[in-house]
């Protein structure tokens, strides 16, 4: 479970750098838009990219989320949990994709059929990221 000040700061900032681990160990950052989601922070990503092949081979990961000035942030340090097509029951999927929208976004999809045929047409996967360690100027 986050500590609240830090849910609270990551439900209203959603700017987000994602780091995962090279098969060679170096690094690679993603920008990503997270939310609050179970006990960490999460978003959504497609099958095809990189930081999901990366966090399926080494789970762990870090995610920095920043205020929209990049001048307060936190960071989640730990590891990766990957809800995907074939992996999660379907409709348990469906549904955590639609609550990570609600956290990443702040907001309702004005047409739910509509985002989740979007979800499945672009083989969308939750990566949930579950904090060992937190640190950041906003704590």
């Amino acid at each position: 479970m986050l500590p609240a000040n830090v849910e609270r700061f990551v439900s209203s900032n959603h700017n987000a750098v994602l780091t995962t681990f090279r098969r060679r160990g170096a690094v690679q950052m993603s920008i990503v838009t997270a939310g609050p989601f179970r006990e960490g922070g999460a978003f959504t990503t497609t099958a095809d990219r990189a930081k999901l092949h990366n966090l399926r081979r080494d789970p762990r990961c870090s995610l920095m989320v920043a205020e929209a000035s990049w001048s307060s942030y936190v960071v989640l340090e730990g590891r990766a949990e990957i809800m995907s097509s074939g992996a999660t029951d379907a409709e348990e999927l469906r549904l955590a994709l639609r609550e990570v929208y609600r956290a990443a976004a702040g907001k309702e999809h004005p047409d739910w059929e509509e985002y989740d045929q979007a979800m499945i047409d672009e083989r969308r996967s939750v990566v949930l990221v579950l904090p060992d360690h937190l640190y950041g100027t906003a704590l």
